[in-house]
């Protein structure tokens, strides 16, 4: 078996294989790489020595059996034999739902999750998203600090349990998205700058150095990064990458990365015969991200859209903390905004920031599936001081007006795992640091920063005590309750309603049609022929719709008809959904 290495500094690099060592040759062609062979097969273990220092993981590595700083190990990705005849599944029409493997059962594995892909059928979603999967220290977490970008994390089952659950979830005809990181990499287990120049100095972000995406050596680490999101959607089948924080991608190349991943993955897309697509979460607030290469833009195929999540947030809670506090002077008309605009922010003054944020999407242009809508992520639950959900604040009434606004909005919907029965568990932040100086500090540092916002040491949850972890799994004995089961059942009659009436999955923001009452808080809105009203208020309102007939498809609270002058009487805390006649 051929194994090679970039280590364009290195002096000299040894493989350590099957028990056995032997010295690399420089690569006659290739600058900076390293290359020779040796017996090995699948399951093999091996590692790399740079000028004689430690034996390491290799930068690619497939697989980690003993976590981030152990051997690597060999992966025959031919031996897996796929069972499900995929064609794929595009993201327009499409429905998603964040996962995050470690808590979505208590086992916390793969295959556990496989076992209850069958509930998101029932409910009617057409994509898992998968948090992330790359190895990380310790067991549990939330997988933003992996550290090995080509392999899957041991505890959740390796490399052959990500294909079982792939192959599962393509039976049942649902599609999966994985999140990957390219903006940093783990405080812990990170080995790659002993191998050659994957970070640089040059800008900084929240973790630290910056991964090297412009400075000298950047066309190789450009490359481990395209070539590890092309591994997953080939080597696992996967049907979409998510792209975390790419604001945090400082390039200042001609061409930006991530226009060059668009077009690596668009040419994976025409070779394999299926659609793939790229998410990209972004706080530029630039219509550039999603808009196609050759409109001079960076060619990814989505993004979340926080925009309307805090619009929604503010709309439904009252919070005016933080970021929110932009949206809570007037939350119904901000997300009267997003809903027929995308951004909130298009050039307008942010207070949060201290300055102008973001820039127009030009409606006639982009179509509104290119924007995920959601009211729960992790990262809006999880990075609240207890990981409070909606569920624990709000009625059952007003989760549903969120659930309406989020499944008939013009945007592709996302879902964030329990939510659909208004879970009564936390999901909050928790690690498993083996370094016992850093999972000291993460302890001290979540506390210090929620203490600045007048929270008791002892109501932030410790991220490193196992229950912190035990607390955030989903309950699967909830969805039979009464309160829960309810709310489950218009979560799937609201997701079969955007799957059966066309003029909820039109893309088009142009028609989109709303009105709205700030102070009596209600708000409706057209699409087509689907009319679609919330009362966020706890009495009832008078909702003029401008339609005498029209017939319910779906309300939370009995509505009575229309009255002659088109004005529908709505109980409070509740929501509708109409077709005109």
């Amino acid at each position: 078996m051929r194994f090679e290495v970039w280590a364009p500094e290195a002096g000299g690099v040894t493989l350590h294989c099957g028990g056995a060592t032997r010295a690399l040759e420089r690569d006659p062609v290739r600058a900076g790489w390293w290359a020779g062979e040796a017996e090995a097969g699948d399951g093999t273990r091996y590692g790399f020595a740079v000028d004689g220092g430690p034996v390491l993981p290799d930068p690619r590595s497939r697989r980690q059996p003993d976590g981030p700083d152990g051997l690597s190990a060999v992966v025959d990705q031919r031996a897996y034999a796929w069972r499900a005849d995929w064609a794929g599944r595009g993201l327009p029409g499409a429905v998603l739902y964040e996962l995050h493997v470690g808590t979505y059962t208590r086992e916390g594995t793969l295959d556990a999750a496989a076992e209850r892909l069958g509930h998101l059928v029932e409910l009617g979603v057409t994509h898992v998203e998968l948090m992330p999967l790359c190895p990380f220290p310790g067991r549990h977490g939330w997988g933003y600090e992996g550290v090995c970008l080509w392999a899957v994390h041991e505890p959740y089952g390796g490399p052959e349990a990500l294909k079982r659950f792939v192959d599962r979830a393509h039976a049942l005809g649902l599609g999966v998205v994985l999140d990957v990181v390219h903006n940093h990499l783990g405080p812990s287990g990170n080995q790659l700058p002993a191998f050659g120049p994957y970070f640089t100095q040059t800008h900084h972000t929240p973790w630290g150095a910056a991964v090297n995406l412009d400075a000298p050596g950047s066309d190789e680490v450009r490359a481990y990064l395209t070539g590890s999101a092309l591994a997953w959607l080939r080597d696992y089948r996967l049907d979409g990458l998510r792209l975390d924080a790419v604001h945090a991608l400082c390039d200042t190349r001609a061409i930006h990365f991530l226009e060059e991943l668009s077009s690596e993955v668009d040419a994976l897309a025409a070779e394999a015969g299926r659609p793939l697509f790229l998410i990209a979460e972004s706080d530029l607030g630039d219509p550039r991200v999603i808009t196609p290469r050759g409109e001079r833009g960076l060619g990814m195929h989505a993004q979340w859209n926080d925009d309307f999540h805090h619009a929604l947030h503010t709309a439904l809670t009252g919070e005016s903390q933080g970021y929110y506090e932009d949206f809570a002077r007037a939350p119904l008309a901000a997300l009267a905004k997003t809903l027929t605009s995308g951004f909130f922010h298009d050039g307008t003054y942010s207070t949060f920031r201290g300055r102008r944020h973001g820039r127009p999407l030009d409606r006639t242009r982009v179509s509104a599936h290119r924007l995920l809508g959601y009211s729960q992520t992790h990262d809006q639950v999880g990075n609240r001081a207890q990981g409070d959900r909606l569920s624990a604040s709000l009625s059952p009434g007003l989760l549903a007006c969120a659930a309406s606004l989020v499944l008939t909005a013009p945007f592709t919907p996302m879902l964030f795992m329990g939510e659909e029965w208004a879970a009564g568990t936390p999901w909050q932040f928790f690690t498993d640091h083996t370094d016992p100086a850093l999972a000291e500090a993460v302890r001290r540092g979540r506390r210090r920063e929620f203490a600045a916002h007048g929270w008791a040491e002892e109501d932030v949850p410790d991220p490193q005590d196992p229950a912190t972890r035990d607390r955030s799994c989903l309950d699967w004995s909830e969805p039979e309750r009464d309160r829960h089961a309810r709310v489950l059942a218009w979560y799937r009659e609201l997701i079969a309603l955007r799957h059966s009436q066309p003029d909820l999955s039109d893309p088009d923001f142009e028609d989109v049609k709303i009105t709205f009452d700030e102070e009596a808080r209600w708000l409706a809105f057209r699409r087509g022929e689907i009319r679609v009203a919330v009362n966020l208020a706890k009495g009832p309102a008078r909702i003029p719709l401008g339609a005498r007939d029209a017939r319910v498809l779906a309300a939370w609270e009995p509505v009575p008809p229309l009255d002659e002058d088109g004005v529908l009487s709505l109980p409070g805390e509740s929501c509708v959904v109409l077709a005109q006649e």
